[in-house]
C-alpha cells in the first residue's frame, strides 16, 4: 500500500475508509455510544468496530501510547484487507504518527513468495491528515525507511534455504551494496582458508554450497562513531552430526536472521544518510550432515589460535562467529561492536519468544541499548556474565569446549563463549544480543505476523540515530 502524507484541507476521497483511534474513557462520551454499546465494542486494546454505513473504523487503545497505538494498528492492518475501499485515512501528529506507519507497514506485511494465488488487498492508498506535513515530514521519511528496512530483512529471513543459501547470500549483499553505494567484499573458501577461519569452515564443510565471509561498509564523510555489526548467516541449520528433532529443524530457515538484521540495519542507515560509518559482517554458512561433516569429539583452531573442543555440532553459530568476530576486530577499529544471532533456545526459556537477550560487560552500553530498544518498541533484557557459569566452558583437551559442561546457563555460557574471542580493548565495546526468541515467530504479536519479525533493525536504527544526533 502506498502511505502519503496530506494536509488536513484535503479529505475528498471515494470509497475512504476513517480510521478513529478511541479509549474506553472516550467512548463513554463518543457520538455513535449507543451504537457502540449494541455492538459490545468498548475500546479495549486491539479490538476495533466498523461502522460501513459511515465509512468509519474505530480502533481500541489503552491509552495513546506509541506501543499501544502501533498494536492497534496493526491489528486493523491485519484484518481489513478484505474491505471493499480503495483508501484509508487517519489523522496523526508528531506523536502518533510513527506507530501509525509502523502499525500499518509491519503489521500490514505479508510474504506471499512461494503462494501460487496470492490474495491481493483492494485497499491502495494510506492517508495521514496533518495540519503542517512540513513539521511531519522527516519523522514521516525515516518511520518509512526503518519500516522498509525491516520488512526487508523479513523477506531475508522468510526465504527459504534453497533460495538463501550462502553464495546467494553473497550475490544479495551484492546487489544491495550496488542499490546503497555500499562498499562489498566477499571471502569464499579459498580466503578463508588464508584467513585461517577453521571454525567456521569446518560448520561448513557438509555443504554442497560454499561458506562466505561478507563484509558491507557505510562509509559517510566526517563519520562521527564507526560501528561494526556481526551477524550469524546459518542460511539453514541441520544441527549437523548431533541431529536435531525432525519438528526442530521446521523453521530453521530464521537461524540467519542475525545477518538478515546486520544487513537491515546497515539499509536503514545509508538510506537515512546519518553520519555514522557502519560495517556489516556476515558468517554464511550452511551446517549440514554427509561424510565430510564435523564431528563431536573434533578440535578445531579458529582464526584467533585458540583450540575448540567440539562436544555437539548443533552449538554450530558460536564456532562461525567466533572467527568472524575475531575477523571483524582485525578489519574495522571501531567504537562499538554489536554481534546478532539465534545463538540459543535457551535465551527463549530465560527471557520467552519475544525478547532479545543482552549480554556484555558495558553497563552502560546495555542500558544505552536498552533506551533505544524502549523507545523503539522492541523488547530486551540483560542476561549476566559471572565467572562460575564462564568455568563451565573449560575443556580437558582444548582452550575451550563449544559448550557448557552442565545444562544451565546456556544463552550466558553461548555468550561467554563469544567473549573469549572478543579482544582485550573491545570488551567494553562490545554487545551480543541473542535474537533466537524475538526473530521468529509462528503466532502473530503486536506488529509482527508469521514468520520473521526483523528483530533488532529498529532499536539498533534507533541506537545509531542517537549517536548521528549528538555533537
Amino acid at each position: 500500500m502506498n502511505i502519503q502524507l496530506i494536509n488536513n484541507e484535503t479529505k475528498d476521497f471515494k470509497k475512504n475508509l476513517t480510521i478513529k483511534i478511541i479509549t474506553e474513557e472516550k467512548i463513554k462520551k463518543a457520538k455513535f455510544k449507543k451504537t457502540f454499546s449494541k455492538a459490545g465494542f468498548n475500546a479495549s486494546q486491539d479490538s476495533y468496530f466498523a461502522m460501513h454505513g459511515k465509512s468509519l473504523l474505530f480502533c481500541g487503545v489503552e491509552n495513546y501510547e506509541n506501543d499501544n497505538i502501533r498494536s492497534t494498528i496493526a491489528t486493523v492492518a491485519k484484518n481489513i484487507k478484505s474491505f471493499d475501499y480503495k483508501s484509508i485515512s487517519i489523522e496523526v501528529d508528531d506523536k502518533s504518527i510513527k506507530p501509525i506507519i509502523e502499525g500499518f507497514i509491519l503489521g500490514g506485511y505479508e510474504f506471499n513468495n512461494y503462494k501460487s494465488k496470492p490474495k491481493k488487498s483492494k485497499i491502495k492508498n494510506i492517508y495521514l491528515i496533518c495540519e503542517n506535513i512540513e513539521k511531519l515530514t522527516d519523522v514521516f521519511e525515516e518511520a518509512i525507511i526503518i519500516s522498509e528496512a525491516t520488512c526487508f530483512t523479513r523477506d531475508l529471513v522468510n526465504t527459504i534455504p534453497e533460495d538463501l543459501n550462502p553464495p546467494k547470500l553473497a550475490k544479495l549483499a551484492k546487489k544491495l551494496a550496488k542499490e546503497n553505494s555500499l562498499e562489498c567484499s566477499i571471502l569464499g573458501e579459498k580466503e578463508l582458508k588464508t584467513e585461517k577461519c577453521n571454525a567456521m569452515l569446518a560448520v561448513g564443510r557438509a555443504s554442497r554450497h560454499d561458506s562466505k565471509l561478507i563484509h558491507l561498509s557505510y562509509k559517510p564523510k566526517n563519520a562521527k562513531k564507526t560501528i561494526s555489526l556481526i551477524g550469524k548467516g546459518l542460511t539453514y541449520d541441520s544441527g549437523g552430526l548431533s541431529l536435531k528433532p525432525a519438528t526442530s529443524m521446521v523453521t530453521m530457515k530464521m537461524d540467519k536472521a542475525g545477518a538478515c538484521a546486520v544487513l537491515g540495519i546497515i539499509k536503514a542507515v545509508s538510506d537515512l544518510k546519518l553520519d555514522i560509518e557502519v560495517h556489516a559482517f556476515v558468517g554464511a554458512v550452511e551446517n549440514m550432515i554427509g561424510g565430510d561433516a564435523y564431528k563431536p569429539d573434533d578440535v578445531l583452531t579458529s582464526r584467533k589460535g585458540d583450540t575448540i573442543e567440539v562436544r555437539n555440532t548443533d552449538a554450530e553459530g558460536r564456532l562461525v562467529l567466533a572467527d568472524v568476530l575475531d575477523y571483524a576486530q582485525d578489519k574495522v577499529e571501531a567504537d562499538y561492536l554489536f554481534d546478532f544471532a539465534t545463538l540459543t533456545g535457551a535465551c527463549m526459556v530465560a527471557l520467552g519468544q519475544y525478547t532479545t537477550g543482552i549480554m556484555g560487560h558495558n553497563g552502560n552500553l546495555k542500558h544505552n541499548i536498552r533506551r533505544s530498544s524502549t523507545k523503539a518498541g522492541e523488547l530486551t533484557a540483560s542476561l549476566p556474565f559471572n565467572k562460575y557459569l564462564k568455568k563451565q566452558l573449560k575443556s580437558d583437551i582444548a582452550d575451550i569446549c563449544n559448550i557448557s559442561n552442565k545444562p544451565y546457563g546456556g544463552a550466558i555460557t553461548a555468550g561467554l563463549f563469544l567473549d573469549n574471542f572478543i579482544k582485550d580493548e573491545n570488551k567494553e565495546k562490545w554487545l551480543h544480543f541473542d535474537i533466537a526468541g524475538s526473530a521468529y515467530t509462528e503466532s502473530p504479536w503486536d506488529c509482527n505476523v508469521h514468520g520473521g519479525t526483523g528483530a533488532g533493525v529498529r532499536f539498533m536504527s534507533e541506537f545509531i540515530k542517537n549517536l548521528s544526533t549528538k555533537s
